[in-house]
């Protein structure tokens, strides 16, 4: 043999390695993807479109067509990419029919390993939406908080601007302030009893940033699980813990605020959307420790909530820059006393 002929085989031997080597590595990254990605339905190409920044919350239950058209739309019909902790890929076949769009994509990502799998964060950095599914969102905290996962959201909204959203849980953990449910769901009777109960527990300031829900914790199953008195306990808890001047933004069941880049909500579906706001800085609470009952009565006065009719359109809307000014609402203040929620019209 000469050594032409063991340049060849030693070149065909190389060559063999690095085929292998190449097709392991991409084995091992689909594994990577695949242990994430439960579902893909359209073009896995990724494809880059002109997005416009958005925040959309939603109250649970039945899902509204309008609200992920508004979402694709401001998407500009890119690939659209769904979060979730638990659950099927049901949502893909269902917003991929609803309009133009690139590809629909779900991802369980249901471990602090997956939440920092790089090629899980290249799927929601190249994302032109995101939503975050319902369930449990204690898993969300669990699992998606400083992680890739979590500051991948948090760039996509304000460096990218592409639409965000979230369901029930989903929902949840968007506002600057959260219930985080890491000892498990309160009731507000429960709350109502003592805002410092082991159940009640918030975060602040250390999870998402969404703009337009500074100060502001959100809500859902407004109508279905009558959460009126919790919320009312958290922003209690928010003005008392951090000296700030609370807001929440309450949601029935099958209801949205899709928020617009200039800060403008759009209240969409068919139940109603609730927007409180501690009484100014004045109106604290006179009751709030623990084992006490809550005490918030300030004349009657201490919150005020605006609450908005949806419609199909959007055409009833909430001013997120001000909280003072909406189109389709009626006034009302919540107040407190000895644990006991009230409401008054006006």
């Amino acid at each position: 043999m000469n050594a032409d002929f063991f340049s060849v085989l030693t070149f065909v031997f190389w060559s063999v390695n690095l085929t292998t080597a190449i097709s392991l590595q991409s084995l091992s990254n689909a594994s990577e993807r695949n242990a994430a990605s439960i579902g893909l339905i359209g073009d896995p190409n990724d494809v880059s479109t002109t997005t416009v920044g958005a925040t959309i919350i939603v109250g649970g239950g039945q899902d509204v067509d309008e609200v992920y058209q508004w979402m694709i739309e401001k998407a500009g019909g890119g690939d659209f990419v769904v979060l979730r902790a638990s659950g099927t890929d049901a949502y893909n076949s269902y917003i991929y029919e609803l309009g133009s769009i690139n590809s629909v994509e779900t991802l369980l990502i249901d471990s602090r390993t997956l939440a920092n799998n790089a090629l899980v964060e290249r799927t929601i950095l190249s994302a032109e939406a995101v939503f975050i599914a319902g369930g449990d969102q204690a898993n969300y905290v669990n699992f998606w908080k400083n992680t890739k996962v979590h500051h991948a959201l948090n760039f996509v909204r304000n460096v990218k601007k592409i639409p965000v959203g979230g369901t029930s849980a989903g929902c949840a953990i968007l506002g600057e302030a959260y219930f985080s449910a890491l000892e498990g769901t309160v009731t507000s009777p429960e709350a109502l009893s003592n805002p410092y109960m082991n159940l009640v527990t918030l975060g602040y300031k250390d999870f998402m940033n969404q703009p337009y829900l500074s100060n502001v914790i959100t809500d859902s199953h407004f109508d279905n699980r009558d959460r009126h008195g919790r919320l009312v306990t958290f922003l209690a808890r928010m003005n008392h813990d951090h000296g700030i001047q609370a807001r929440g933004i309450g949601l029935d069941e099958s209801t949205a605020v899709c928020i617009e880049s200039n800060g403008i909500g759009k209240i969409i579906g068919s139940g109603s959307a609730y927007f409180l706001t501690q009484n100014g800085m004045d109106s604290t609470p006179e009751t709030c420790r623990d084992g006490s009952p809550l005490d918030w009565y300030r004349y009657q006065k201490a919150v005020k909530v605006y609450k908005i009719q949806a419609t199909t359109d959007g055409s009833h809307t909430f001013d997120l820059n001000t909280w003072g000014s909406g189109t389709g609402g009626i006034h009302m203040y919540y107040y407190v006393r000895g644990g006991v929620l009230y409401k008054t019209y006006y």
